[in-house]
């Protein structure tokens, strides 16, 4: 009997678990930390629920970069427990029409953000198991109704700590709205006439180095290996910013400092750099949605 009891509560418990979302939750904002808006956000979710475990993703995304705050999501999203509660703020739309929603991804985790193109990404690769708009009338933190500016504190942190703390469940946030969100278009890794395209997301910033979405497994497709030479190009939108050639290698070490070199990062993704060097400020490349990249194989063996 009394084991029967402890398989039924443990099975409660879990699904209770599962509705609490393990206590985590991860701050990504484009806020910096040189003034007390991210304390402040930090304050209302420990104020909710002392606790909660407050992580940070980033707060430096550059200033209104939409697309840089959807990439981070995506990268860091698969590294954490299912249950996690996200809260990204790059939302220079604050304040309009733009919607203010919590994203359950199939793997499990969520996201409270703008629906602004923040969650392009991982729609894509985690995919949407259901989106609700949060209903600021419940879930917004009481004595702010008159202020505007300032979601991230006053519905996204309180939200994310109710959702988080299991003082609400998903279906408490609000609404459920159509399975889809708002897109910031860009080029997808594909394969066309034998040139692999795709496009660079991101900067490993603190080195210069130059990172694409174009998988290494794309490459193994098209029969290209470590030694072989490439024929780079990179644009921004239509305009041709760089070309060359580029020897694929394993790691830095293996060309002379100074040297250009193409490698896979961390993520097995075809990235570009210079060992010891800046390939972003030495050849003026930048990263987003409007930069691109095509490569192929070099005809000089």
């Amino acid at each position: 009997m009394w084991r029967l009891l402890t398989l039924i509560l443990f099975s409660f418990t879990g699904n209770k678990n599962l509705s609490a979302q393990h206590k985590n939750i991860v701050f990504q904002t484009d806020f910096g930390l040189k003034d007390g808006a991210v304390a402040a956000m930090k304050g209302v979710a420990i104020a909710t629920d002392s606790s909660l475990r407050l992580f940070d993703l980033t707060h430096e995304i550059p200033a209104y970069n939409i697309w840089e705050a959807a990439y981070r999501l995506e990268q860091t999203i698969p590294y954490w427990p299912a249950g996690t509660v996200f809260v990204s703020v790059v939302d220079p739309g604050v304040g309009t029409n733009r919607q203010s929603v919590v994203l359950k991804t199939k793997s499990g985790h969520f996201i409270v953000t703008p629906d602004n193109g923040t969650l392009t990404l991982v729609a894509e690769t985690q995919g949407i198991e259901a989106i609700r708009r949060i209903d600021e009338t419940i879930n917004r933190r009481k004595g702010s109704e008159n202020s505007y500016t300032f979601h991230g504190r006053d519905v996204y942190a309180y939200t994310a700590a109710r959702l988080a703390s299991g003082l609400i469940r998903f279906e408490e946030v609000g609404p459920v709205l159509p399975a889809a969100v708002v897109k910031i278009p860009y080029q997808k890794a594909v394969i066309e006439n034998e040139i692999i395209k795709g496009s660079i997301p991101v900067l490993d910033i603190q080195y210069g180095n130059i990172w694409t979405n174009i998988p290494a497994t794309m490459l193994k497709q098209m029969e290209i290996n470590s030694g072989d030479e490439l024929q780079v190009s990179i644009y921004e939108d239509s305009t041709l910013k760089y070309q060359g050639l580029l020897k694929l290698v394993a790691t830095f070490g293996d060309v002379p400092d100074g040297k250009p070199l193409a490698y896979f990062n961390s993520l097995m993704n075809l990235s570009f750099a210079i060992n010891i060097g800046n390939f972003s400020e030495t050849h003026r490349i930048s990263s987003g949605n409007k930069w691109k990249v095509a490569i192929k194989l070099s005809a000089i063996k």
